[in-house]
Order: C-alpha cells, then sequence, then structure tokens
C-alpha cells in the first residue's frame, strides 16, 4: 500500500537545516521513496499556513517509509533539522484501485 509522507516545517536556522539537506539524499535513495514536492511557496487555498517549507514524499509502503525514518542513517542527520526547524510530519494511506468509490458510496 502506497503511503505519503506530508510535512510542514518552519525554518529559523537556514544554516543548521541545510546540514541537514547536505546528506539528506544519499540517505533517502536506498529506501525507494519518491520526492513528489518541496515548496516554500504554497497556494493557500484555506486557512492560515505560517510554515516556511512543504514537503510531501511517496513511499512504496508504511515499512518503506517507517524503514528509513528509524534507520541509523536518517537518525544521523534528523537532528540538524530538529533543531533547525520546528515542524509536523504525518504519514497517510494512498487509496487502492476502488477504494474512493466504496468510501462515497456508504
Amino acid at each position: 500500500m502506497t503511503v505519503y509522507i506530508i510535512a510542514r516545517f518552519k525554518i529559523h536556522d537556514r544554516e543548521g537545516y541545510g546540514r541537514y539537506e547536505e546528506h539528506f539524499l544519499e540517505v533517502f535513495e536506498p529506501f525507494g521513496g519518491t520526492m513528489l514536492s518541496v515548496d516554500e511557496e504554497p497556494t493557500i487555498l484555506q486557512g492560515e499556513f505560517d510554515f516556511t517549507r512543504s514537503v510531501l514524499i511517496e513511499f512504496p509502503s508504511p515499512e518503506d517509509a517507517m524503514a528509513w525514518m528509524s534507520s541509523p542513517e536518517y537518525q544521523g542527520i534528523v537532528n540538524h533539522r530538529l533543531e533547525a526547524s520546528v515542524g509536523n510530519v504525518i504519514m497517510v494511506k494512498g487509496l487502492e484501485q476502488g477504494e474512493l468509490e466504496a468510501m462515497l458510496a456508504k
């Protein structure tokens, strides 16, 4: 089952965040994820958005996403992001074929 990681960050230390970005791809690529969006100027359609960056990542499965996030390699760089920003990160399930129709039919 495909999953998506949706993250919103307010970066307050660009240099520190840069240390996270410096090694991000080499840590990310082995886990089968796909970066779908990194946006610092999203179009706000409704509500408040005071973050400086939004990120959308796709993984083939929840296991792949969790393997990446819990890997020693990622844990080795994530503190740079945590110290340089505040934010929210969630994982949501993708819809399987026919699932939306079944949900709407209820």
